[in-house]
């Protein structure tokens, strides 16, 4: 088993606040669907157990379009949104790379998923 660390993170303001305890972090996910290229959103998938709010989730709201199966959650203070619950992974949550502290984007791993053709590419990760 892998060794665990412990990364933090937030919104823009601070009144969203997590911690995340699980192995190093040596990728992320870029997808180009509409809602995370207009974020430009780079996904970090963490098991619900793994991942823990910091903050009152009160600081929260949330947004659903097309299936509704996803819940786009944002900083009611700020807008950033710093992680969400994604269709793709119900069991984890999709927490936003360049929300987390200390965490150096450049030197990880970029998957691309293509989003603008979910059904298809999600089709393919089941494969």
């Amino acid at each position: 088993m892998q060794d665990t660390q412990i990364y933090q993170g937030g919104c823009h303001c601070g009144d969203v606040r997590f911690q995340l305890n699980m192995p190093q972090i040596t990728a992320i996910t870029r997808c180009n669907c509409s809602m995370c290229s207009k974020n430009d959103f780079l996904h970090v998938f963490v098991p619900h157990q793994q991942f823990e709010l910091l903050s009152d989730a009160a600081a929260l709201t949330e947004y659903r379009f097309h299936t509704g199966a996803a819940r786009h959650l944002f900083c009611s203070r700020c807008g950033i949104k710093s992680y969400y619950q994604p269709r793709s992974h119900p069991d984890c949550w999709s927490v936003n790379a360049r929300c987390i502290e200390q965490l150096d984007i450049d030197a990880l791993q970029v998957d691309e998923f293509d989003g603008q053709n979910w059904s298809t590419a999600r089709q393919r990760l089941s494969e």
